[in-house]
């Protein structure tokens, strides 16, 4: 007997507004009695880390034959409920494998996308389960599973407020160019000529100090497939009447995968580029305190559909932050690589 779940219009990926009809076939070699079918949707989130082994003898030491792979299981069924699996001890070629079955920490929030990768550290995985019930004590009942790509879409959102009482969140970070000197003069002083001394580059003029703001809509949330709502703004502080150049100008979302499993913890970083400019030589503040830097340069960019949304789980979170690198410079000389940093985004 051999059991099989058979979906119609099988898709590679399903979001929460999607329906799942389908089949369970049964072949069978010969009559059965069977007392039910059960169909069910469920959900894991599986981490895993490797970890410190205890040595009674010389404390914590890591190595092949005293690791200690630490792994929790947290069901995530439909009904937003959270469940452990039992607590199991095995050991493979010398790694002993542990599952805690109870932890203090449950989460219940939007379902998180299905997720796979970091070398098998964190996998969240969704599939149909049937089982095929028989009445007999001494026959075993069959099961089969159909996995499945899961994607969530989160619920509509509020409009927004008039202009005037919309808030933004913002990463600043303020910079004062050193003042630059002129090179000296390569002639070779005489009998009559002293050797020149470096002057100040620009007969005096007071090198500018700025300020840079990186700003997001509050709350700050990013969509794929839709324009970087980013606005930076540059400020010159002080009165100096040099002109100050953008060179450089990039853009990285950076996701944040944290990983738990009993008492270890780890952090998985990625990035994505959204924008990278260099050797720009764009006048910014010329005859101005303040200037906003041109959002044509990543208004045509959207965010790629590949980057997931964040989420929070028991044993699994993803969070983004947004890296601004910009790159300035006054006069011909000095410059600077301010790096910003925005606050999370949801």
């Amino acid at each position: 007997m051999s059991v099989r779940i058979v979906l119609q219009n099988p898709r590679s990926l399903y979001t929460n507004l999607d329906f799942l009809k389908g089949k369970v076939i049964l072949s069978l070699t010969s009559n059965e009695t069977i007392a039910a079918i059960t169909v069910k949707l469920e959900g894991e989130s599986k981490s895993r880390l490797l970890g410190e082994a205890f040595n009674p003898y010389g404390g914590y030491r890591r190595g092949r034959d005293t690791a200690t792979v630490e792994a929790e299981v947290h069901k995530l069924p439909f009904n937003n409920s959270c469940a452990d699996s039992q607590s199991t001890y095995m050991n493979v070629a010398g790694v002993q494998v542990q599952a805690p079955g109870n932890t203090d920490r449950h989460v219940r929030q939007t379902l998180p996308p299905s997720l796979h990768g970091f070398n098998e550290q964190a996998i969240i995985r969704y599939y149909i389960k049937a089982t095929v019930q028989r009445p007999a004590f001494y026959k075993e009942n069959y099961r089969t599973e159909y996995a499945f790509q899961f994607f969530p879409i989160e619920p509509p959102r509020p409009p927004l407020p008039p202009p005037d009482q919309r808030r933004e969140s913002y990463a600043r970070i303020e910079h004062s160019f050193a003042p630059t000197s002129a090179p000296a003069s390569t002639a070779k002083p005489g009998l009559f000529r002293k050797a020149s001394v470096p002057q100040p580059d620009g007969s005096g003029v007071t090198p500018p100090q700025i300020c840079i703001d990186a700003r997001l809509p509050d709350p700050a949330i990013i969509t794929c497939n839709e324009p970087l709502p980013l606005r930076i703004m540059v400020t010159k502080v002080n009165d100096s009447p040099a002109t100050v150049f953008l060179q450089l100008l990039q853009i990285e979302l950076v996701a944040k995968t944290s990983v738990r499993a009993h008492h270890l913890s780890r952090i998985n970083l990625t990035s994505t580029v959204i924008l990278s400019k260099s050797n720009m030589r764009f006048h910014l503040l010329e005859n101005k305190k303040l200037m906003e830097i041109d959002k044509g340069l990543w208004r045509d960019i959207p965010l790629p559909n590949s980057v997931a949304p964040s989420f929070d789980t028991c044993n699994i979170a993803r969070s983004y932050d947004l890296h601004v690198k910009v790159g300035l410079q006054h006069g011909s000389g000095d410059h600077v690589f301010v790096r910003l940093r925005s606050h999370p985004l949801p």
